[in-house]
């Protein structure tokens, strides 16, 4: 591994790792990665993040030191504001703080789509599904003709959903088609998403195995509907 000017501190299975290691690829920027188990966190881990969770990014400074940062979304913005390649928020004031709101969303977003895929009853897997679907019906409304969410360029808001939908890529078609069923919007920016060179290449090959793998250790429903190797479905 060649010492690189960023670091990005990470985990495989990590969605918000994801979402820095895409910008990273968008913008070409040559970096390393070093993963973490964090079922059993590093001390020099510990010490550099407050909160004990990746991603973090290491920038080395002209003195030599490396600068600290955490939070996936300032990571990203910061590459963002530094690095070369095509701007990922749009020019426009408003437009921007949009965009920033869409971010934002997809907080909970997230966390009902990630309650839904470990959900251990029905009943529970059936309220969560009804409000991670009603939060995409939400984003539904807000896409334009695409294929991203801005229209016609890739941007910051595409690298933050990206790693969610990569979810629904690797379940069961028949668990996912409900799911997305009157969405076109949504379902169409899916394809877009898992079609996109930086997303693909965000995680590991074996991706899909691991987290199939995790939902099962988790005793999720959801895994029981899943053969033990699947191809990757858009």
């Amino acid at each position: 591994m060649t010492e690189q000017n960023l670091t990005l501190v990470s985990h495989p299975l990590c969605p918000f790792v994801q979402r820095a290691a895409i910008v990273l690829l968008e913008k070409g920027v040559a970096f390393d990665r070093v993963n973490i188990d964090l079922s059993a966190k590093p001390d020099w881990f510990l010490a550099l993040s407050p909160t004990g969770k990746v991603p973090v990014l290491k920038v080395r400074q002209l003195s030599g030191k490396d600068a600290i940062l955490f939070e996936s979304v300032v990571i990203c913005e910061y590459l963002n504001e530094t690095q070369g390649g095509a701007a990922m928020y749009p020019d426009d004031a408003l437009l921007r703080a949009r965009h920033r709101a869409w971010i934002e969303f997809a907080t909970q977003t997230f966390t009902e789509g990630w309650q839904f895929l470990h959900a251990k009853d029905m009943a529970t897997a059936d309220v969560r599904r009804a409000a991670f679907r009603d939060r995409l019906s939400k984003i539904e409304a807000e896409l334009g003709d695409g294929p991203y969410f801005g229209g016609a360029e890739f941007g910051l808001v595409d690298a933050v959903y990206a790693p969610l939908f990569r979810y629904f890529g690797i379940l069961n078609r028949q668990l996912v088609d409900p799911i997305f069923a009157g969405l076109p919007r949504v379902t169409a920016w899916r394809v877009a998403l898992a079609e996109r060179s930086s997303v693909k290449d965000a995680v590991i090959d074996t991706y899909p195995d691991l987290f199939r793998h995790h939902l099962r250790q988790h005793g999720a429903l959801i895994a029981a509907q899943q053969p033990e190797s699947q191809e990757l479905i858009a």
